[in-house]
């Protein structure tokens, strides 16, 4: 019997998803537990799996932000009449409103082949006459499922995906991959691939031809402009960047510290535990927050949110965008726990295997720059939280100790904090007892 296919919730605070990439097509055979679509959320992506064999009958929404629990497709056997699914619980394939006559001039029903108006006019958006003029399609021969019969970007990307008319459309192409053609102006039949191409081939391809017209005359590589859309995880941390400068009267604090006595546990540890600076500041951080409880509350309206327990997100830059996995209780692990969970949460951020559980309920942020040699910066709060600490390069310095001149290993911490809740004096004791336990790491032992 014939099911419909629903946005699943993938975690406690989901909403909604952004369906990215369909990796079957209308007509493919489906088995139970074979990866069906790829789903983004505010966090991460994640590969939803079918529920069940058999063939899928129709995709409601091919790309696309979806609630929770909302149809995105129809999977059922092959000749089975899937109308009633349809009609009851996809209003992204609605009927056309019913007319008292024939259709008007120029207008098509759904799921008809578009018929031209006397004049020889079709109706169509904008956005779907570029896409067809790219794809090669005709849209004579497109089924136009908008209003009336009208043809959408999306119908004439289906057309070429089944193999309609046009050199193009011949390809074997995902949806996906015929609306990432068209957003970057690409002919798919250029793409000499045996089976299916994806949107990851028209990436590629397009990567390959800027490298390939990359040496024509100067005048004309200077007057070139390229679109690329951002992916979901660029908008998402677009759009919470500008919120967190909108909602939080931000200050930046920076101070110096000596790493030399740092680098002489790591170097202490190392033949038993392997740890990173990144790890040192974690352990440390963790356990001066918990002495400075306005650096981990939160602000809800009038009210400060206290909190007795330490949770440090630690951000990993990703090709795609930056993600924050978070360390819980990290005032209540050793380091040698915290470090192990750290490079863990690091690489599932790298091969997208995070849950939602481990990206959330952040009190307190880290973020480290030093690597590229970063000497100070003001990193953006990550909302709801209050402060972030950003980590800078180690830089050999020339300091006056005891009257000498000696060369030590400084490090720049950067703690961004927000005024509503943390004022200059709070931020800087709280910065100086960073410090205290990072010069004295022995401290940490009291």
């Amino acid at each position: 019997m014939a099911e419909l296919i629903v946005m699943p919730k993938l975690g406690l605070t989901m909403t909604e998803g952004t369906i990215s990439n369909w990796r079957k097509a209308e007509g493919d055979t489906v088995t139970q537990g074979e990866i069906l679509f790829d789903v983004e959320t505010d966090k991460i992506s994640n590969e939803v799996e079918a529920k069940l064999g058999g063939v899928l009958r129709k995709i409601i929404v091919e790309e696309g932000t979806v609630g929770i629990f909302q149809p995105v497709a129809v999977i059922g056997d092959a000749n089975e009449d899937i109308s009633a699914l349809l009609g009851g619980g996809a209003p992204a394939v609605a009927p056309a409103p019913e007319q008292a006559g024939p259709p008007a001039d120029g207008a098509a029903a759904v799921g008809e082949a578009a018929v031209p108006a006397a004049g020889g006019r079709i109706i169509a958006s904008p956005y779907a006459k570029k896409t067809a003029a790219l794809l090669s399609v005709e849209l004579q021969q497109v089924r136009g499922s908008g209003p009336q019969g009208r043809i959408t970007a999306g119908d004439v990307r289906k057309h070429a995906a089944e193999g309609g008319s046009g050199a193009a459309a011949k390809v074997k192409i995902s949806p996906a991959a015929a609306k990432e053609a068209a957003a970057l102006g690409i002919d798919p039949s250029g793409l000499h691939k045996e089976g299916r191409i994806m949107k990851e081939d028209i990436r590629s391809f397009a990567a390959a031809s800027t490298k390939t017209t990359a040496q024509p005359a100067v005048q004309a590589a200077i007057q070139e402009v390229t679109r690329v859309p951002m992916n979901s995880m660029r908008r998402i941390i677009a759009k919470r960047m500008l919120e967190s400068q909108a909602v939080s009267p931000a200050v930046t604090y920076n101070m110096k510290l000596d790493t030399t006595a740092l680098g002489l546990l790591r170097q202490q540890l190392k033949d038993t535990l392997k740890v990173t600076y990144t790890d040192l500041l974690v352990s440390i951080a963790a356990k001066v927050l918990l002495e400075f409880p306005l650096l981990n509350c939160s602000v809800e309206g009038t009210e400060l949110v206290l909190r007795n327990y330490a949770n440090i997100g630690v951000a990993v830059g990703l090709e795609e965008g930056l993600i924050v996995p978070v360390v819980k209780n990290a005032a209540q692990k050793g380091l040698a726990e915290i470090s192990q969970e750290v490079k863990r949460l690091a690489a599932g951020a790298r091969n997208n295997s995070l849950t939602p559980e481990e990206l959330t309920g952040g009190t307190f942020t880290i973020t480290n720059l030093g690597m590229y040699g970063m000497e100070s910066f003001s990193p953006i709060i990550n909302q709801p939280e209050v402060a972030i600490l950003g980590v800078n390069a180690i830089v050999d310095t020339p300091v006056a100790v005891n009257g000498e001149i000696v060369i030590r290993p400084l490090m720049n911490l950067s703690l961004t904090a927000d005024h509503r809740a943390v004022d200059g004096a709070v931020a800087a004791q709280f910065m100086q007892k960073i410090k205290a336990y990072a010069e004295n790491p022995a401290l940490l032992l009291l």
